[in-house]
């Protein structure tokens, strides 16, 4: 089986990583990739043989040309990795070809595209969520702030790259940031309209699933890091690190997520006549009433999909097959008990302009620790040297017996002497949130 993943970061690092352990492929294509993924044959597979790895150079949005290389190539199954070709409707011209491919269509990812969307859809299914209103004007939206209890939160409506959504404790940051959105059009037209909606209070979930438009099987239940700094403060970014699975998300609680807001959520877009099929990734809030919906991903969380992969047992094909086929009912996924964690390494200034070209260094002998996965965001090659090249560079990841064990391990390959460039920065308290089960 030949295999396409679309995608340069760490998540599609971590994809290629997984599917190149199946026994059922035998070449793997990354477009566009980045060093970590063509590498991962030398690096990272330590004994898996004949799963070639080739990078192709054409970007995520060119989806003609992705579409002329899995025909010219005969590629049997494409996975993409992040949302813009999704939203921009990759999935149908791929099915148009006769590629199979998993993604949902361009309607369906509006799930993502279009936050309007998702939360009218929940409101008209009863899907748990924030209460919310809706602006395309800014002198209204101006006025409804000054009649608001604090804090809220405002959200741009499209994709902003995770950038978008601002916690505002009093009216005065609200105003600001409405003003950024709206009239300094930071987003562009990612900002047309916002949605200004109540603040819940509880910890974070990140809940992925795999849906053929009817059935689903879920993935474990991870936890994401969004804040730049320790302790939750700063801007927010695109993921500072993630662990799995959660202990406070038991069993009970797990089953309830999947009766109350996963199934409704894959029935009402059937109801829609917008069957969804593919990767659907609730991000949730578990409140005092419950657990919420803060936003839906119409894809593999980035970096959540780091430290889950890890953790799957099974063979990624299988799932990948089992949505393709409409057999997702049937699909028993196998975990490997333990947890893992990944602690993001991320360039100095980030999420903000940040540094770029500075040379990483490695402990010679690190690759050959089972234990310890380095995925590939933001680096590439230059005369002969893996530097850095984007805001988040590189994802640590380490499995071990328990949370406790996973984050000491990760973070004894962080540093100086064993993983280190210049200006690099991460949080030191990636985890810690899962220590208390409460």
């Amino acid at each position: 089986m030949k295999v396409l993943v679309i995608g340069s970061g760490g998540r599609e690092h971590a994809l290629v990583w997984k599917i190149a352990q199946s026994k059922k492929v035998t070449k793997i294509f990354c477009a566009p990739g980045n060093p970590g993924t063509e590498g991962v044959k030398l690096a990272h597979l330590r004994g898996v043989k004949n799963r070639g790895v080739k990078n192709v150079p054409i970007g995520v949005l060119e989806l003609g040309k992705l579409a002329d290389f899995a025909k010219g190539e005969q590629i049997d199954l494409t996975i993409v990795g992040p949302e813009a070709p999704l939203i921009a409707g990759i999935a149908d011209l791929f099915k148009k070809n006769n590629l199979p491919i998993i993604g949902p269509s361009k309607k369906a990812a509006q799930i993502e595209g279009s936050k309007v969307f998702a939360k009218k859809l929940m409101l008209k299914y009863g899907i748990p969520t924030a209460k919310f209103a809706v602006f395309d004007d800014y002198i209204y939206a101006k006025e409804f702030l000054k009649t608001q209890k604090y804090p809220l939160v405002i959200k741009a409506e499209g994709q902003c790259l995770g950038k978008g959504v601002k916690v505002c404790q009093t009216e005065k940051e609200a105003q600001a940031f409405l003003k950024e959105i709206m009239v300094k059009k930071v987003f562009g037209n990612e900002g047309k309209r916002l949605i200004i909606e109540e603040c819940l209070i509880g910890q974070e979930v990140s809940f992925m699933v795999a849906t053929d438009g009817k059935d689903f099987v879920s993935l474990l239940p991870s936890q994401d890091h969004k804040r730049v700094l320790d302790g939750d403060h700063g801007p927010n970014t695109g993921g500072m690190g993630a662990y799995a699975p959660v202990p406070f998300v038991d069993k009970k609680l797990f089953k309830r997520i999947e009766r109350e807001i996963v199934a409704p959520t894959i029935k009402a877009m059937t109801s829609e006549n917008i069957p969804y099929q593919g990767i659907l990734y609730p991000g949730l809030i578990l409140t005092k009433d419950g657990p919420k919906v803060l936003e839906f991903n119409c894809r593999f969380g980035d970096p959540e999909t780091q430290p889950v992969l890890p953790l799957l047992q099974s063979d990624i094909i299988d799932l990948f097959e089992a949505i393709i086929r409409k057999k997702v009912g049937s699909l028993k996924l196998k975990w490997y008990r333990g947890a893992s964690v990944c602690v993001v390494l991320a360039s100095r200034g980030y999420p903000g302009e940040y540094e770029k070209g500075k040379i990483i260094t490695f402990k010679k002998d690190i690759f050959t620790d089972r234990d310890i996965n380095i995925f590939h965001s933001g680096t590439k090659i230059a005369d002969g040297r893996l530097v850095t090249n984007g805001g988040r560079v590189l994802g640590i990841t380490a499995r071990d017996k328990n949370l406790k064990k996973a984050i000491k391990s990760v973070y004894k390959y962080i540093g100086k002497d064993v993983i280190h460039f210049s200006g690099m920065q991460y949080r030191k308290d990636i985890g810690r949130k899962g220590l208390n089960k409460k």
